[in-house]
């Protein structure tokens, strides 16, 4: 099993870098797993939808679609490509401590 090391904690990932428990996740592994993603610095608008897709998961047990995400967090889908460039559905739910969105390949 795959590990990432953040501030002193181990903490288990799967083979695409995606937590394993949403319970290791808090707001420095969220910047951490951002950093990986090419994201700097995590703004209102990243904090917007990362809060959606936690609280989808919650609900539902996986991650909302884009359309849904969008409307959810009231942040544009073209929005959304600049927050998480190159996949915001897959990034989002990465630095929000969730699975891999099963539409996702």
């Amino acid at each position: 099993m795959a590990t990432l090391e953040i501030n002193g904690k181990t903490i288990p990932v799967d083979e695409d870098g995606y937590l394993e428990n949403l319970e290791d996740w808090d707001k420095e592994v969220a910047a951490f797993l951002a950093k990986q993603e090419g994201i700097d610095t995590l703004t209102d608008g990243h904090w917007a939808v990362i809060e959606v897709m936690q609280k989808t998961f919650k609900e539902t047990g996986t991650g909302p679609s884009l359309r849904k995400l969008s409307k959810a967090s009231g942040v544009p889908t073209k929005e959304l490509y600049q927050l998480f460039p190159k996949g915001p559905a897959k990034k989002a739910a990465k630095v929000a401590g969730i699975p891999k969105p099963t539409g996702c390949v």
